[in-house]
């Protein structure tokens, strides 16, 4: 992990306008470099978009040799697609209109591969009405509820569920998906020890599914948290997504896992109200807001300084020694967590390799793009 002093400065800040989102490049490679290195198989990786949501940072993971990807939206999905992603999993059960989306997706990125996740028979029945009249053959996942009781199946009622999915014509399963949201302990021992009885249920599921004739089913399952269990202790396809730009919360509760921060937000104090209190230009629409105070943003160039209160525009601070501190000073921000925050910008500045700097859209946090 990069750790050299001061690599967050920016050339030139005088000129930055505040608040703004910033990615670092070089620490950006660095990330999925190390990624690559906690797998003995690129091939089982499948990282998810849903953190950076940008085309730029999806081409640097393909030129990386990553070649699956999941996500969260139509829109993330077809960012991929312009990316030319080969294989592609929505990791979301399409409803309603999202499933007339899903298959526009289909069509118009015919290069890459898309996949959903299904988790009941009734909404199965409405893809594959679709599927039949579409002529095409639908690639789904089953969602396993594995203890987040948000979406998917129990495990136990799975088979049934894949039995009756057998009938529909024009869906094709491939494979089971797992999320294990839940886990989050620091403890790497207790994060193992908690999906150990889901990687069981797994197995145990893989093979009484073989008995109805799905073999070789792919599997994928966790997030960030049990990322390094799975990608150790499995043969799964692990699916991180925060691992791209990290964020002081993980960086706090997982140092197993030595990723560098690699984005910021960076903002300027805008008043001194009081003595001891500065305001910044970081509010609510700058960074996510969803955590208690202390644990919204940590600046890295003033430590020291203490969240007082927060709205729409404006983060107030107190500070011990204010005379340290005018009106017009940068201050750099590391979010405690990243994938709320990057949604909340159109665009990134990203500071280059080889020091430019350059604006990168963050083309996905739209609901749609053209679909």
């Amino acid at each position: 992990m990069m750790q050299q002093q001061d690599w967050y400065l920016i050339p030139n800040e005088e000129t930055l306008e505040t608040p703004a989102l910033v990615f670092y490049e070089t620490r950006i490679r660095e990330n999925i470099g190390i990624l690559k290195g906690m797998v003995n198989d690129v091939g089982r990786l499948r990282p998810h978009v849903k953190t950076h949501k940008c085309l730029e940072i999806t081409n640097m993971l393909i030129d990386a040799g990553i070649h699956k990807f999941k996500c969260a939206t139509i829109a993330e999905a077809e960012m991929l697609g312009l990316a030319k992603a080969k294989d592609v999993l929505l990791a979301y059960q399409p409803v309603g209109e999202n499933i007339n989306r899903f298959f526009k997706l289909i069509d118009q990125y015919s290069g890459t591969s898309f996949s959903c996740l299904l988790d009941n028979i009734e909404t199965a029945s409405s893809i594959s009405d679709m599927a039949v009249s579409e002529n095409k053959v639908v690639k789904v996942y089953i969602d396993l509820n594995v203890g987040m009781n948000r979406t998917g199946v129990l495990p136990e009622l799975a088979h049934g569920l894949v039995a009756a999915l057998l009938s529909l014509p024009h869906i094709n399963v491939k494979g089971l998906h797992a999320y294990d949201g839940h886990i989050h302990d620091s403890s790497i021992a207790i994060r193992y020890e908690k999906a150990a009885p889901i990687i069981a249920q797994l197995h145990h599921l893989k093979e009484t599914l073989a008995a109805l004739g799905i073999e070789d089913l792919a599997v994928i399952a966790g997030g960030t948290p049990t990322f390094p269990v799975y990608a150790r202790h499995t043969d799964f396809d692990c699916s991180p997504g925060t691992f791209i730009l990290w964020d002081k919360g993980y960086q706090d509760a997982f140092a197993e896992q030595q990723f560098n921060t690699a984005a910021l937000v960076i903002s300027r104090i805008v008043s001194k109200p009081t003595e001891d209190l500065i305001c910044t230009d970081l509010g609510h629409k700058a960074v996510a807001a969803e955590k208690e105070l202390k644990n919204r943003v940590f600046f890295l160039n003033a430590p020291q300084l203490e969240v007082q209160s927060q709205s729409e525009e404006h983060l107030v601070l107190k500070a011990e020694n204010p005379v340290n501190y005018k009106v017009g000073d940068m201050l750099y921000g590391l979010p405690y967590h990243i994938c709320p925050t990057v949604a909340l910008h159109e665009k990134a500045l990203c500071l280059a390799s080889d020091q430019s700097l350059k604006y990168w859209n963050i083309i996905s946090r739209k609901r749609k793009i053209t679909i």
